[in-house]
Formats: structure tokens, C-alpha cells, sequence
């Protein structure tokens, strides 16, 4: 499976962006797709991770109420709508599949996008 990660771009606080995750190849053994994030000086993080089949979606608390995950099937495409964004958002965005029930670490994702940037000012 290949990811293609984008929508990333330079922002003010408050303002939206909505990431795109576009999956290539065998995407049928694909069972959750995330999202994680990695900030200046800072470890990866998870942010948010969808079932591919049911649509269940998880979420990290510090995205919660502003960040919505979702999927397309039809167009093997999965989408981060970010709302409300702050300056410790400013990252870059990796999207990660699994073939498995992951959900928050990392070590359960096998394939990983080439990362987006997201820079919010304040």
C-alpha cells in the first residue's frame, strides 16, 4: 500500500485546513488508517485513526471536539478536517495504514505517507 498525504500549508490560529490521505495498491487489506503528527522538537504523536470497514474513529484529547476524521471508500481516500487550529498544532501531518485493529501506536502501522507540513501562527 502507498499513501499520498496533502493539504498541509500555512495557516493563522482559528483558521481550518482538511488533509487528504490517497491509498494505492492492495488497499482491501487496509482495516485502520491514522493520522499522526510530529512538531519541532517533538516525538511522534498519534492524533486520530479510523476503521476502513464501520467508519469507528478514535481520537488523541488534545484534537478532540476540533479535529474530525473520516474516510471514502469509493476513492480510497481518508480526510482530516482540522477546525479551530492553534500554534501547537504546527507540524508535519504523517497519515499511517494497518492491517490490523491499531489505534494509537505507531509500531502497528505498516505503510506511512511522506508527511505534510501544518504551520498555524498566531
Amino acid at each position: 500500500v502507498q499513501l499520498q498525504a496533502s493539504g498541509g500549508g500555512l495557516v493563522q490560529a482559528g483558521a481550518s485546513l482538511r488533509l487528504s490521505c490517497a491509498a494505492s495498491g492492495p488497499t482491501f487489506t487496509i482495516v485502520t488508517v491514522g493520522w499522526f503528527r510530529q512538531g519541532p522538537g517533538k516525538e511522534r504523536e498519534f492524533v486520530a485513526a479510523i476503521r476502513r470497514s464501520g467508519g469507528s474513529t478514535y481520537y488523541a484529547d488534545s484534537v478532540k471536539g476540533r479535529f474530525t476524521i473520516s474516510r471514502d471508500n469509493t476513492k480510497n481516500t481518508a480526510y482530516l478536517q482540522m477546525n479551530s487550529l492553534k500554534p501547537e498544532d504546527t507540524a508535519v501531518y504523517y497519515c499511517a495504514s494497518s492491517t490490523r485493529l491499531a489505534i494509537r501506536s505507531d509500531v502497528n502501522y505498516d505503510n506511512w505517507g511522506q508527511g505534510t507540513q501544518v504551520t498555524v501562527s498566531s
